[in-house]
């Protein structure tokens, strides 16, 4: 598979995304794309402002009026439903972002019991119990039944972050006293002790009635919009046991070639792999391990190694179920994870997995379409440009063109790597080489059977010709901080 997915979105687009995308579904696959990860498309607490991931219903793909209008943020359930029939008409693939772990946005309150616990270790108690209103119960009036009538109530919930107490207001971690204990479930990640929760009120997966809520409906979400496969966020937040369970019920009852794509943000790839394994291998994961690599190399220039460029990266570990980036929405600039990989150092990254044999890329909105945005940062307003990268279009045709075959590597030189892609019956191959520091060169063995052959550089960046001497050797060139992708001339 020479597949390559675009994140269809970022954080600051301003919305009526779904019409912009299928307007722009055949020029994305001229330019090779495969996939579009497009952002949550169900109804959200903020409304038109929220960007999908502050979940109110899950059945309400702009079509009901709640919170404030009919449409998310992106546009209506109409306009959604014909986005991905433009991509499937494209011969593009759609992966829907799904946000299981928290609800926002209640429609009542309830009286519960809680006890609060350390943000930094939510194992440790740091109160009695005591009786509180919080707003658990979702009975989505704007929808009325339509599609389920499920109710969410405070049993299908574990924790909250703000109650009222005698009519004030408290925030922090509480954990809500339900059918299933006092304690959180240990099937999560152990970073603060517990990571079960995160926001919202949490959705409690030990409860069987809302196990078979959330089957019904990725039943109907995927038979409804037709998509291709699911990106699940921030899943070391989640039941691994329902997320097996749930996985498992999509593969085997409803559509056994979806796509699962899972977002396990751990910069450690044994922790990615630890969990990946307990999955049974049914689930894809974005490499993070690889992405905070590019940004280090970014920061550091010359001084980084760049023969361990891919050192402790899960595409280096299991390559068949790594999904590799350069950024996302939640790495740009003012966001929550920011580690913003440096313009200079874009092109290099992306060429690292646009072109490399076992890596199924993803490239990001701003990256291909640039950017430019306003935000608030520690009482700060702070305008941000991110140009799009130029040589991006090129790198994306050269996948296409020549990125076949078996691969072979120079990474033996801290500032100047290079690999050979060794091409197919169909395809030519090429030469990648890039450097981090000043003009970067390579003595490449391409052997006999390619003597005399010409080469140029495919992104332009260099303009000489060069041809391989009777034993097929050649010295291959990049310019400082930069990379070329060489192909022959001839073909």
């Amino acid at each position: 598979m020479n597949g390559v997915i675009i994140q269809y979105f970022h954080w600051y687009h301003p919305g009526n995304l779904w019409n912009e995308f299928a307007d722009r579904a055949a020029s994305l696959k001229e330019l090779g794309f495969t996939a579009a990860w497009l952002p949550p498309a169900t109804k959200c607490e903020l409304g038109r402002e929220g960007r999908g991931y502050d979940v109110y219903d899950l059945y309400d793909l702009g079509e009901f009026n709640q919170k404030d209008g009919i449409p998310t943020r992106y546009g209506t359930r109409d306009e959604y439903l014909n986005a991905i029939n433009k991509a499937h008409e494209a011969g593009i693939s759609v992966y829907a972002d799904i946000v299981l772990n928290h609800r926002m946005g209640g429609d009542e309150d309830e009286r519960i019991t809680v006890h609060q616990v350390d943000e930094e270790d939510r194992n440790k108690i740091i109160s009695e119990p005591f009786q509180v209103s919080a707003c658990t119960k979702f009975t989505f009036p704007g929808r009325n039944g339509k599609y389920s009538d499920f109710i969410w109530d405070y049993r299908c919930f574990s924790g909250i972050d703000e109650v009222r107490k005698d009519g004030e207001k408290k925030t922090g971690i509480f954990k809500i006293h339900n059918d299933y204990g006092t304690e959180w479930t240990n099937a999560v990640s152990h970073q603060f002790g517990n990571y079960d929760y995160l926001m919202g009120a949490d959705v409690e997966y030990r409860n069987p009635h809302v196990i078979q809520e959330m089957k019904n409906w990725i039943k109907w979400y995927i038979e409804t919009t037709k998509v291709d496969g699911i990106r699940l966020d921030a899943l070391k937040h989640l039941s691994s046991d329902f997320l097996k369970e749930w996985i498992t019920y999509i593969k085997t009852e409803v559509d056994s070639d979806c796509f699962v794509l899972g977002e396990f943000w751990k910069d450690e790839a044994e922790k990615i792999i630890s969990f990946s394994d307990k999955m049974n291998d049914l689930i894809s994961c974005f490499d993070a391990p690889l992405h905070y690599n590019f940004f280090k190399a970014s920061e550091e220039g010359k001084d980084y190694d760049l023969s361990r460029i891919l050192n402790g990266s899960f595409l280096e570990q299991k390559p068949e179920f790594s999904v590799s980036f350069v950024e996302n929405h939640d790495t740009q600039r003012l966001q929550a994870l920011e580690s913003t990989v440096q313009d200079w150092f874009k092109p290099l990254a992306y060429a690292i997995i646009l072109l490399s044999e076992h890596a199924y890329p993803c490239v990001f909105y701003p990256d291909l379409f640039g950017a430019e945005y306003t935000d608030v940062k520690d009482g700060e307003e702070i305008k941000v440009v991110m140009p799009k990268i130029e040589v991006l279009p090129a790198l994306l045709k050269a996948r296409q063109q020549f990125a076949y075959g078996a691969q072979i590597d120079y990474f033996d030189h801290p500032n100047c790597i290079a690999w050979v892609r060794k091409g197919n019956a169909e395809h030519s191959g090429c030469v990648v080489i890039l450097s981090n520091n000043e003009e970067g060169c390579k003595e490449i063995d391409l052997g006999k059977e390619n003597a005399g052959l010409k080469f140029t550089d495919f992104l332009a960046q260099r303009k000489e010709e060069i041809t391989t001497d009777e034993q097929g050797k050649a010295v291959f060139r990049a310019d400082a901080r930069s990379v070329s992708v060489w192909v022959r001339s001839d073909v």
